[in-house]
């Protein structure tokens, strides 16, 4: 039966034993379907395959190399040189300017290193996202076949996730959200704040999770109804366009009738709140690349949410919405930034390599890249990489640092109205802390001035 494979930060240690790496007893020995184990519990394996995915182990145990990317971040002593198994002298040498490049990149992940394997607080220069894709390319078996495939499928999106990180150090934080709401708009849809949408969303789902089939108007004047009570501000027309936004993530099923009203009726799949609310905020990220933006998922989280906790949700509707022509198109506009900006660390002389890496097949069933392929990926992707910690540690004003809710410096902040003259605040608790206290210019909420004003 598999076991259960181990949380990413754990990558210091054996996953089966749970002892740290070193270089005596604990070597770590990556596999050619990236787990990485130690070659005492490898040597103890019943059957000869990965004891995670159940993947064969083709070479012999005692033929493949000890991940000395891993044993530089435990502090062990790293080997010389080890001999590899492979076709030719070129082919050696080719592993071995691969082999230094990630070991190279790994040094990167240095400063997260802790005690007994794990990751600890400590910042990194890089973020956790960009920390994850490189672990993975660590963890890569380069004299196997399957382990060159994925490390270059590793590369590709290490790149693209750099490409992305760079947008983002460019992006004016202040002036993020108010773009994000111009573009939401400009579609004829709304948010009116997480804790108001949340409320809609719900009244919706209220309305139609029985398969029932509404007007527009008749389910808007529903939804206002309800809403009232808690949110005067409440308007027929920014309840529409929360109706638009869902109707754009096609989340009903509209029958037209001959000179009357269309009627919906909302989708078996979108008939429960996660399901509804995760379409929701994917059309809404939809719009946002459509814009050009490039939004984290902390900075999601914070304006669909109010708060942190959906971060990793919203990571998983950004991957999702990511095609093959992303990358590429991510390139061309960073490419803008840059010149917008002037460009004062160079990075527009990393087009090539961000170019060579976005041509990488992302196919599972991609054919095996050759070995002087490899090497082009792996140097590639150090430089891109480096660029990156370059620009972060030389030119960037933010931080990497996990920011906390009660300290957002994305946001002026100011007394809210209704609370210093009433006592309280109308639109309930967690509208009070998601937006009454931040000021009208860099409101995470899009609201129509005169509808804030009610």
């Amino acid at each position: 039966m598999p076991v259960q494979a181990a949380q990413w930060t754990e990558f210091l240690s054996c996953p089966i034993c749970y002892n740290e790496f070193d270089s005596s007893g604990h070597q770590p020995i990556s596999l050619g379907c990236s787990h990485t184990v130690c070659k005492t519990c490898l040597h103890k394996l019943h059957r000869k395959a990965c004891p995670f995915d159940q993947t064969p182990i083709s070479t012999d145990i005692d033929l493949l190399p000890v991940n000395c990317a891993l044993l530089q971040l435990v502090g062990a002593q790293v080997p010389d040189a080890q001999p590899v198994s492979l076709s030719s002298a070129a082919e050696v040498e080719n592993y071995e300017v691969c082999r230094v490049c990630v070991e190279e990149l790994a040094l990167y992940l240095k400063p997260i290193s802790g005690a007994k394997g794990v990751a600890s607080p400590s910042p990194s220069v890089l973020s956790r996202p960009m920390q994850r894709k490189l672990v993975t390319l660590v963890n890569c078996q380069l004299v196997e076949e399957e382990g060159r495939v994925r490390a270059v499928r590793a590369g590709r999106s290490l790149g693209e996730r750099t490409v992305t990180e760079l947008i983002l150090q460019h992006q004016n934080p202040q002036q993020l959200s108010a773009n994000l709401w111009a573009a939401v708009r400009a579609r004829g849809c709304q948010f009116l704040g997480p804790a108001m949408q949340e409320d809609a969303l719900k009244l919706v789902l209220l309305a139609l999770e029985d398969g029932s089939a509404l007007s527009r108007k008749v389910l808007v004047l529903f939804v206002v109804q309800k809403l009232e009570a808690r949110f005067p501000q409440a308007s027929k027309t920014s309840i529409g366009h929360v109706v638009q936004l869902l109707y754009r993530a096609s989340c009903f099923k509209v029958t037209k009738r001959d000179e009357d009203s269309s009627l919906m009726q909302l989708k078996e799949e979108f008939r429960t709140y996660e399901a509804l609310r995760r379409e929701h905020d994917a059309q809404i990220v939809h719009i946002a690349m459509e814009a050009g933006l490039r939004i984290s998922p902390e900075q999601w989280s914070s304006l669909l949410y109010g708060d942190l906790v959906h971060k990793s949700h919203m990571q998983s509707i950004i991957d999702k919405l990511q095609s093959p022509e992303s990358f590429a198109k991510s390139i061309q506009e960073l490419t803008i930034v840059l010149q917008r900006t002037g460009d004062p660390a160079n990075l527009t002389s990393l087009r090539p390599q961000l170019e060579l890496l976005a041509n990488i097949d992302h196919n599972p069933d991609a054919a095996a890249p050759s070995w002087e392929e490899l090497e082009s990926v792996m140097l590639a992707v150090k430089l891109v990489v480096h660029g990156l910690v370059e620009f972060i540690q030389n030119f960037s004003k933010k931080s990497h640092d996990t920011p906390q809710p009660q300290a957002n410096s994305k946001y002026k902040t100011s007394m809210c109205r209704d609370l210093r003259q009433q006592g309280g605040c109308p639109r309930g608790t967690n509208y009070y802390i998601s937006l009454c206290c931040m000021s009208v210019s860099t409101l995470t909420s899009p609201h129509n001035e005169d509808e804030m004003k009610n």
